[in-house]
């Protein structure tokens, strides 16, 4: 059976092609890890006033929703910030093939600073390609290759990757 495409999946695909197949077929480094427990720390201590954790068909997850057909997504920092784009563009996708029309922000906190995101006409071909792709990278029956780049010293996968 072939998983849906989520939108965690989305950014991983743009942050490392690697750890989008490593995460689809279960290999999970997550837990223990300081950066991703800072990530959980803050989700949990932020925008408390808000419905959190909307899931929607297993696929997308919004952090909340505020106003009228605003989704949120609350990210730590914005080193990452081209992946945070097109996930939150993943979701207002996955909604508009499901009837539901709406913008987006990309929340960092700790930064004190919003994105305004929204799905432009040229990003529906964009996605379709990306979903694609998402499918031939995790349907291998091994990992892409390793390409190391600036985030790795600070991925849960990198003791799977460098040691």
């Amino acid at each position: 059976m072939t998983k849906q495409i989520t939108g965690v999946m989305m950014y991983y695909y743009y942050v490392c092609k690697r750890k989008l197949w490593y995460f689809y077929n279960c290999v999970q480094m997550e837990r223990g890890n300081e950066n991703v427990e800072i990530g959980k720390l803050l989700d949990e201590n932020s925008y408390m006033r808000e419905e959190k954790h909307i899931n929607i068909g297993n696929v997308i997850n919004i952090d909340f929703l505020r106003s009228r057909g605003i989704l949120h997504e609350v990210k730590k920092s914005n080193n990452i910030e081209e992946a945070s784009v097109w996930q939150v563009k993943y979701y207002l996708y996955y909604l508009k093939n499901h009837g539901v029309e709406m913008k987006a922000k990309i929340d960092y906190p700790l930064l004190k600073q919003t994105l305004e995101v929204e799905l432009e006409p040229g990003d529906v071909s964009v996605i379709e390609n990306d979903l694609g792709n998402i499918m031939e990278i995790v349907k291998n029956p091994i990992p892409p290759i390793l390409k190391q780049s600036r985030i790795c010293k600070k991925c849960a996968y990198y003791d799977l990757c460098f040691i």
